[in-house]
């Protein structure tokens, strides 16, 4: 399979990345460093450069929502590196050739945060920065669904790795002694193992009835409070600590508020109904292969 890759130097994509050379497939990444090519890896630095005759494309760019404090900067670097590449990228494709299938980004803040509901693929879009974002950045994808070209969108939960993202910031405070969560800990937490969800996408890639949303997350989702009570069983603590939600809100912003103090519990109906399997489908499971 030949498959074009935005955001394979990230967490997710080179995990991706990986196991795709492993099996033979010839990949093409769109980074921002120029990176030397070998093999049946290929590093572009422009759209321009998109090899022809492409089997699927998987859209994963995107600037960290938690990597930054949202100013008003850094929202537009955040719908920039999503909505405008997107569009860009299906432009792009609608002059080389679009693929058979094209799979992109997205987000379970789509849904929006609920403390109580559970969504599913068949949900509408919340309200809010993050539901937002989603629901554009899904509408800009979604020019490049066709009777030639599937698409699969991935509402993405949180992916847990030691190698990045969220897991090692939400476990930090473990190593000095300290059992620490967010607020009071009972929002919810829907979260993915980075090995299901690799997995995840290359199901979504080969298997042809696949198509439309699709929630990345685990079968299991967990409160904040019990992630850290999984973590505390694996990597003992003497204190226990809330990080208090009005400290959030000063320090973080809007963004303590959309990210880090609310939730969703979102199920992944679609994953399950084609018959994918998760490896970790509960939040102990994962984190005893984490820690």
């Amino acid at each position: 399979m030949k498959v074009f890759v935005t955001g394979g130097t990230g967490l997710i994509g080179r995990a991706l990345v990986k196991g795709m050379l492993s099996d033979g497939y010839e990949v093409t990444v769109l980074t921002r460093q120029p990176l030397e090519s070998y093999g049946r890896l290929q590093y572009v630095q422009s759209f321009s450069d998109i090899p022809e005759g492409l089997d699927a494309v998987v859209n994963l760019a995107g600037a960290g929502l938690a990597d930054k404090r949202w100013s008003d900067g850094y929202k537009r670097e955040i719908l920039d590196s999503r909505i405008t590449l997107t569009r860009d990228l299906v432009d792009q494709l609608s002059v080389k050739g679009m693929p058979k299938v094209f799979v992109s980004g997205s987000a379970i803040g789509f849904y929006g945060a609920h403390e109580h509901a559970s969504f599913t693929e068949s949900d509408s879009a919340g309200a809010g920065f993050s539901a937002n974002l989603c629901a554009d950045w899904e509408a800009e994808a979604r020019r490049a669904e066709s009777e030639v070209t599937r698409l699969v969108l991935l509402r993405t939960g949180v992916v847990l790795d030691t190698a990045g993202g969220a897991f090692p910031q939400m476990t930090q405070s473990f190593k000095f002694g300290v059992s620490s969560w967010m607020g009071q800990g009972s929002h919810w937490l829907s979260w993915i193992h980075i090995e299901d969800m690799v997995a995840a996408i290359r199901f979504c890639l080969e298997n042809d009835h696949v198509r439309g949303p699709v929630n990345m997350t685990a079968p299991e989702p967990a409160t904040h409070r019990a992630f850290a009570d999984a973590v505390s069983q694996r990597q003992p603590t003497l204190l226990k600590l809330g990080m208090p939600a009005p400290v959030m809100r000063v320090i973080l912003g809007e963004m303590a508020d959309e990210l880090l103090l609310t939730g969703q519990r979102v199920l992944p109906t679609v994953l399950i109904e084609q018959g994918f399997q998760h490896n970790y489908p509960d939040i102990v499971t994962a984190v005893e292969k984490l820690v």
